[in-house]
């Protein structure tokens, strides 16, 4: 799959940009796996705060309060930030609760909210996964998820 998004990123001459806070880097790290990514990576930032996520990105203080890091409306936020930040063809945000501990009833362990950010399109993606899963693997597959997503949108572009 990644060999794919490579291919259709070249291809096309398109950027990408990813700002992460519950894969903490992940999703950049896969992405530079690939031979020429410096051909598409533009810039990426672990936003793991939510300091950082309103210094950097500019997410209001207000998402923040009223609707938390882990919401769809911070997704947005960060990926639309990132966008004005870097002006990068496609800009990813990844917020959500990795585990094992922390998470609630509203927002339990597993949950991810994703948001792919470009000039003419934002679309934002929840995943729930298993609450039992190992913090590693549950990083893992949301890398997986974010990249078939990924996948999708650009076979659009």
């Amino acid at each position: 799959m990644l060999e794919e998004i490579a291919k259709i990123l070249i291809e096309k001459g398109l950027t990408i940009a990813t700002t992460e806070s519950c894969t903490g880097g992940l999703l950049s790290s896969k992405l530079t796996d690939v031979s020429r990514s410096s051909a598409f990576v533009h810039l990426n930032f672990v936003t793991y705060s939510n300091e950082a996520k309103h210094k950097i990105l500019g997410v209001r203080n207000e998402t923040l309060e009223n609707f938390g890091a882990v919401s769809e409306e911070c997704a947005y936020e960060m990926a639309k930030g990132l966008y004005k930040a870097t002006g990068a063809d496609i800009c990813i945000a990844t917020t959500g609760i990795a585990g094992p501990l922390g998470g609630s009833d509203e927002k339990p362990v597993g949950l991810m909210y994703f948001a792919i950010y470009s000039k003419n399109n934002a679309e934002i993606f929840k995943v729930i996964l298993p609450s039992n899963t190992p913090r590693i693997q549950m990083k893992q597959m949301f890398v997986e998820e974010v990249l078939k997503k990924l996948l999708d949108t650009l076979n659009t572009f």
